[in-house]
C-alpha cells in the first residue's frame, strides 16, 4: 500500500513538472488539456486497480492463514468432515469476497467513464 502510494506521488509530481514547462500557443491549448486530463483519468484509474490489486492479494493471504489455521486445528481434534466442511465455507467467502471486489472496481470504472463523457461533452458544447 505504501508503496503504490509513494509511486502515485512521484507520478503526481512528475506530471505537475511536464505541466508547467509547456505553456506556449494559446490556441492549441484547450485540445491539450483533453488529453492531460484523460492521462490523468487513466493514471488515476490504475492506481486504483493497484490499490483493489494489493487489498485482494491481501484478503487472500488472509484467508489463506486463517484456512490453514483451521486446517491445524482440526488435525488436532481429528475431524475430517468438519475441515472440510470448513474448507468449502472459506473457499466460498472468497470466492465471494472476489466477486464483490470485482463488482466494486466495475462501478468505479463505470462512473469515472460517465464522468469523464460528461466533461468532454461539457468542452465540446
Amino acid at each position: 500500500m505504501i508503496m503504490v502510494m509513494s509511486s502515485m506521488k512521484m507520478m503526481m509530481m512528475i506530471y505537475m513538472k511536464k505541466t508547467k514547462k509547456k505553456k506556449k500557443k494559446k490556441k492549441k491549448k484547450k485540445k491539450k488539456k483533453k488529453k492531460k486530463k484523460m492521462m490523468m483519468m487513466m493514471i488515476m484509474m490504475m492506481m486504483m486497480m493497484m490499490m483493489m490489486l494489493m487489498m485482494m492479494m491481501m484478503m487472500m493471504m488472509m484467508m489463506m492463514m486463517m484456512m490453514m489455521m483451521m486446517m491445524m486445528m482440526m488435525m488436532m481434534m481429528m475431524m475430517m468432515m468438519v475441515m472440510v466442511m470448513m474448507m468449502m465455507m472459506m473457499m466460498m467467502m472468497m470466492m465471494m469476497m472476489m466477486m464483490m471486489m470485482m463488482m466494486m472496481m466495475m462501478m468505479i470504472m463505470m462512473m469515472m467513464m460517465t464522468m469523464s463523457m460528461k466533461n468532454m461533452r461539457i468542452k465540446s458544447m
